[in-house]
């Protein structure tokens, strides 16, 4: 083989490597502040988006904003510059990590009567909310006997990963959750209360509900899970698991690396490579948690559905109910 076609191969290698290497950035984001004026704000933030390719979505409420985005690394920070040149978010603080592929199918802007629903009236996390602790000093609350470590998070987030030692609330949604909170007399066993959720941002409303509801010491993991994992070195972590997010990754472990659950499309429970071995696992169509509810009607328009999706990807195409 002649030298200028070695090079030639290996300049092609060179480029192929690049490209598979090349990472979208994916970055989290909430603030709270008053914003009277949030319907005004979403075509501008929308079309900020869009022309910059990015995608994912965004809330906006009277209360503030919430939402993750990906894209290629200038297009998000192009985006985050102009949101940030909204005065009332020009203090917004994010969360960036990484995913090897676009992780959602479209960009959204909504809006909402609350950028995070927890549905009681009067909490306002500006007025009164919990003590933000440092991801490099949450070891040493959630391992203090006096300390009640409290995973705000949902059931099918819960299931994949948490800190050891947390209580579980078991809920299906962030609604049930001053419910739990209200029937559970035993959180007032211990001085200390430590909180945690995904982000940080539920911990905004819980803390503040704790607090309303006569809990005095209330903390909570400032930049939540994600920023722990980001922080805190995995010899020395209390988490454990993975960490469920709310896009096409489906979880991530510490470094924020990619984890290897996938989704169930026909219920959207995370699923462990020893989960998706079960006989009750079919791709798109059922899984060990919902194989038993669904009807074989449910089943058929589920393979249905996946059969296009299949069929999309073999022509280089997406399809959206993927």
């Amino acid at each position: 083989m002649l030298i200028s076609d070695m090079a030639t191969i290996m300049s092609k290698t060179d480029k192929t490597t690049e490209a598979m290497s090349t990472d979208f950035h994916v970055a989290a984001l909430y603030h709270f502040t008053p914003l009277t004026r949030f319907a005004d704000l979403r075509e501008p933030i929308q079309s900020a988006c869009d022309r910059h390719g990015v995608k994912g979505t965004l809330l906006l409420a009277s209360e503030g904003i919430n939402g993750t985005i990906a894209g290629d690394p200038g297009a998000i920070a192009d985006v985050l510059h102009f949101l940030r040149s909204i005065p009332e978010f020009s203090n917004m603080e994010h969360k960036e990590s990484r995913a090897q592929a676009m992780p959602f199918n479209r960009m959204k802007v909504r809006l909402k009567k609350e950028i995070v629903t927890m549905g009681v009236e009067g909490i306002d996390p500006l007025e009164s909310v919990g003590t933000y602790v440092d991801p490099q000093d949450w070891n040493a609350l959630i391992s203090d006997p006096d300390t009640i470590v409290i995973d705000t998070r949902n059931d099918y987030e819960t299931a994949i990963g948490q800190f050891r030692g947390a209580v579980d609330p078991h809920t299906k949604s962030f609604r049930e959750f001053p419910d739990w909170v209200r029937n559970n007399a035993g959180l007032h066993n211990k001085p200390k209360i430590a909180m945690y959720c995904t982000g940080g941002i539920r911990c905004e409303k819980a803390t503040a509900f704790m607090k309303a509801e006569g809990f005095e010491d209330v903390f909570h993991l400032k930049g939540g899970i994600l920023k722990y994992l980001e922080n805190v070195r995995q010899e020395e972590s209390l988490w454990e698991g993975a960490c469920f997010v709310f896009d096409e990754r489906v979880s991530v472990t510490h470094g924020l690396q990619e984890g290897e659950h996938q989704l169930c499309h026909a219920c959207r429970q995370p699923l462990t490579p020893q989960e998706m071995e079960s006989p009750n696992y079919e791709k798109g169509v059922s899984c060990p948690y919902c194989h038993e509810e669904r009807s074989p009607e449910d089943r058929a328009r589920y393979r249905e559905r996946q059969k296009q999706i299949a069929l999309a990807k073999s022509r280089g195409e997406k399809h959206l109910g993927s």
